[in-house]
C-alpha cells in the first residue's frame, strides 16, 4: 500500500465513524458521511476497485438510511396518534439532547414530541402518547440504520481489498 493509499483510508475511515456518530447526532449526516468517505477514497486512489454500481448501490443505501429516520419516528408516533408536529418535536428534541449528554439522547426524543404536540393544542394524554411513539420509533430504527451502515462499509472493504 502507497503511502497516498493510506491517507486516502485513514480520510474513509475517519468519515465512517463520523457516520457511524451520525446516526446517533441528528446534526451529522450519517450515511453521507460513510458515502462520501468512500468517494474521497476513491478520488485519491483512481477509483480502483470502486465501479459506478458500487457508487450507485452504496448511494441507495444511504438514502435507505435517511429514509428509514424519518419513516420510524413518523410511523411511530403516527401508530400512537401523534401528528407532524410530534415527528419534528422528537427531531428537535433529539438535537436538544446531544447537548445534554446520553440522558438527553434518550428523552429528547420523547419530550420535544410532547412539547410540539402540547403547543399545537392536543391533550395531555395524546401528547404522551405522541412521544411514546416518536421515541420507540426513532430508536426502534437504530438497529436497521446501523445494519445497513455496516453493510456499506464492509461492501466498501470487500470492494477495496
Amino acid at each position: 500500500m502507497s503511502g497516498l493509499e493510506i491517507a486516502a483510508l485513514i480520510v474513509a475511515l475517519l468519515l465512517f465513524i463520523t457516520g457511524v456518530v451520525g446516526s446517533f447526532v441528528p446534526v451529522l449526516p450519517g450515511a453521507p458521511l460513510i458515502w462520501l468517505g468512500m468517494i474521497i477514497y476513491g478520488a485519491m486512489t483512481g477509483f480502483r476497485g470502486l465501479t459506478w454500481w458500487f457508487f450507485t448501490g452504496q448511494a441507495l443505501l444511504a438514502l435507505a438510511v435517511m429514509g428509514i429516520d424519518y419513516l420510524a419516528s413518523a410511523v411511530g408516533s403516527r401508530y400512537f396518534g401523534g401528528g407532524k408536529a410530534a415527528f419534528y418535536g422528537a427531531m428537535l428534541g433529539l438535537l436538544a439532547g446531544v447537548f445534554i449528554g446520553p440522558v438527553g439522547l434518550l428523552v429528547g426524543p420523547f419530550a420535544g414530541a410532547v412539547i410540539a404536540e402540547l403547543i399545537f393544542g392536543r391533550k395531555t394524554d395524546q401528547a404522551l402518547r405522541a412521544g411514546l411513539g416518536a421515541f420507540i420509533g426513532f430508536w426502534g430504527g437504530m438497529p436497521v440504520k446501523l445494519l445497513l451502515e455496516a453493510v456499506m462499509i464492509i461492501w466498501f472493504f470487500v470492494a477495496t481489498f
